[in-house]
């Protein structure tokens, strides 16, 4: 019998879901009591605005995580396609509709080449993706010359970043939910996101099945690139400008946003929703520590023994569920 995922998935999810919400209220209602200005729609509106960029490469990463991969170049391929998008515009004088696409591409085929290299020759995901780190870094170094490109408003890419009058966030806002939702049904709902679950949680009884798994975990990683050049675009709309040194450390963030979240490192379990409140609370972990006037080392702690927590809370799931697994299977009878 072709082992699966455990089907109690959904409630553990459930409850995992209120925890988080528990976890983000009491964060906001503790910021609330230490901070008169926290608890306003200025506050929180800022908070909503500045989290986008992160959701995009939280989900990108989610799915490669799930897969059993890990993609550390995000970062770096949100400033390299942030900076061809520049350059593109303001260098070269292409248009929007042209610069947009182009970006997206190349930040899919550094997607590519990561899952590629990593999938097909063998090599641990971490490694090639750190390589790939430090070529999309150094190209957009290249590209922008290690300079700053301002980009006119005339170009009309500011409004992606702008708040809508009446609501108080930013279409960059709404895209970003947009793309949680879909992400959630493609992961639950399509034969891709249920491979994603199965290869994480064992690749080789899927291999057994008779299921091609390079494919879908090269996809995983694909997806992580583009949603990563997607995030480039809605920084530099936010900001009206490229940095090349943008989104240094980028990844870890990602990363922590999925594993407060509940995304395990092991692969195999996941969920876009719980990833997005992950997002939530270092965005609100970040902001009140800042208005309640906590050194920048401080908040770098703060969020760094968050990320253990939730390390170590997933490794104490996985090792219940080894240690059941043995039990099981020593209490079962011999064939």
């Amino acid at each position: 019998m072709t082992e699966t995922p455990p089907k109690s998935t959904r409630p553990f999810f459930a409850a995992e879901y209120i925890g988080l919400l528990c976890v983000l209220t009491t964060l906001v209602t503790f910021f609330s009591l230490k901070s008169n200005y926290f608890f306003s729609l200025q506050t929180l509106s800022a908070v909503v605005n500045q989290i986008p960029a992160l959701t995009l490469v939280a989900i990108g990463m989610t799915f490669v995580l799930i897969s059993g991969g890990i993609d550390l170049a995000v970062g770096s391929v949100l400033a390299l396609s942030s900076s061809v998008l520049g350059t593109l515009m303001v260098t070269y004088g292409f248009p929007i509709a042209f610069a947009v696409p182009a970006a997206i591409l190349i930040g899919t085929l550094c997607g590519l080449v990561s899952g590629s290299v990593s999938v097909l020759a063998g090599i641990p995901s971490f490694i090639v993706s750190l390589g790939v780190l430090q070529i999309a870094r150094g190209m957009s170094y290249v590209l922008t010359d290690s300079t700053s490109i301002y980009i006119s408003k005339s170009t009309g890419i500011q409004f992606i970043g702008e708040r809508i009058t009446g609501l108080g966030v930013s279409p960059a806002f709404l895209f970003a939910i947009g793309v949680v939702a879909v992400s959630q049904f493609v992961l639950h709902r399509t034969l891709f996101g249920r491979y994603c679950q199965a290869i994480g949680f064992n690749e080789t009884v899927v291999r057994f099945s008779g299921i091609d798994t390079r494919w879908t975990r090269i996809g995983a990683f694909a997806i992580c690139g583009a949603l990563a050049a997607v995030a480039g675009f809605v920084e530099t709309s936010r900001l009206s400008a490229v940095d090349p040194n943008a989104a240094i450390g980028f990844e870890l963030n990602a990363i922590a946003a999925a594993v407060i979240g509940g995304t395990s490192l092991m692969g195999g379990r996941g969920s876009m929703i719980n990833t997005f409140i992950g997002v939530l609370i270092i965005a609100v972990l970040q902001t009140g520590l800042i208005q309640i006037g906590a050194s920048e080392g401080a908040k770098y702690m703060t969020t760094g023994c968050a990320i253990v927590l939730a390390v170590l809370l997933d490794a104490s799931r996985a090792g219940i569920g080894r240690f059941a697994q043995q039990v099981l299977g020593r209490r079962s009878p011999s064939a």
